[in-house]
């Protein structure tokens, strides 16, 4: 009985000592930090999240053509072939058999074009033909050669009176060396102020609308009557005809040369297919409210894809 008592208190004595060491301890619990599958308390000290180096993303450099535009583009969200080829003064079928593309309505986000170089240079050479110039020759003993001159010429109607007192002479035509030039190299890219282009309103009406770089006003427009005649403001090859590009309604694109497009958005009707050559003046559609509020025009030059002030090649009237 006396055993049991002793062993009770010693147990009190045990707990009460162990409640006073965790009374005199921190508050504080330990932390833990993990390492893949083990784990390790640190006592009595905060921890440290560790420091993280992110590195900054790579840009690459795009390969650009000498005319400035990409060799490459990567498709972006609401991107068209139609709208690609526009925004790079291209031609959306080149852009198709280039890529491999059969269905042009359908691209994917993300994918990578490669855009053909609009900028390729035809080399023409000069060939300079050089023929010895043809002289009947005597047969003669003796036969003095003097340089094609006056004097000579002279010296030999003086032998013709008289033959007999000097041997006779040919006289041989030195033909010049012939001048070396650089080769020439046509890549058909027109001035800046469109010298080698004729250019002409593409139609009749009120401006109501200028081109404005900073306002994102890629062109003109012109008011007018709906059937009213659009016309090709240059020549060219048409390299769009259709409703494609959001914004443009019924829209007739034209390719002047390698630099040079123009484009005839918002028509009624379409009098042109996709391929075909067309003069200056000639009808290509009729005025037209289509994707806009009002009966009008909008006319764009581009150069390179890049919009260009209209008014830097027509005549136009300010209302």
């Amino acid at each position: 009985m006396i055993l049991k008592k002793f062993t009770f208190r010693l147990q009190s004595i045990v707990i009460a000592a162990a409640l006073v060491a965790g009374c005199s301890s921190s508050g504080s619990h330990a932390p833990i930090v993990e390492y893949g599958a083990e784990r390790e308390i640190i006592r009595g000290a905060k921890l440290k999240k560790p420091a993280v180096s992110v590195a900054a993303p790579v840009m690459k450099a795009v390969p650009r053509d000498k005319d400035g535009r990409p060799q490459v583009y990567v498709v972006q969200k609401g991107d068209t072939l139609y709208s690609i080829a526009f925004n790079y003064g291209l031609d959306y079928r080149e852009i198709a058999e280039l890529n491999n593309i059969q269905n042009h309505g359908i691209i994917h986000v993300g994918k990578e074009l490669r855009l053909p170089s609009a900028s390729t240079s035809t080399v023409v050479k000069t060939m300079v033909e050089n023929k010895p110039l043809d002289v009947p020759v005597k047969s003669q003993p003796k036969v003095a050669k003097l340089p094609y001159t006056e004097q000579a010429v002279a010296q030999i109607e003086k032998m013709q009176e008289d033959p007999q007192k000097s041997e006779p002479v040919m006289v041989t035509k030195i033909q010049p060396k012939p001048e070396i030039k650089p080769e020439a190299k046509i890549d058909g890219i027109t001035d800046d102020d469109g010298s080698t282009l004729e250019w002409s309103m593409p139609t009749s009406g009120t401006l109501i609308s200028e081109f404005s770089e900073t306002a994102s006003r890629k062109g003109i427009d012109i008011a007018g009557k709906l059937g009213q005649a659009i016309v090709a403001s240059s020549a060219g090859k048409v390299v769009y005809s259709g409703s494609g590009l959001r914004g443009y309604g019924k829209l007739v694109i034209i390719k002047h040369n390698k630099a040079y497009l123009s484009a005839y958005a918002h028509n009624d009707q379409l009098l042109v297919k996709e391929g075909q050559n067309v003069s200056k003046g000639q009808k290509i559609a009729e005025m037209g409210n289509t994707d806009t509020d009002q009966v009008s025009l909008h006319f764009e030059i581009r150069r390179f894809g890049k919009p260009v002030d209209p008014a830097k090649y027509l005549p136009l009237v300010k209302s």
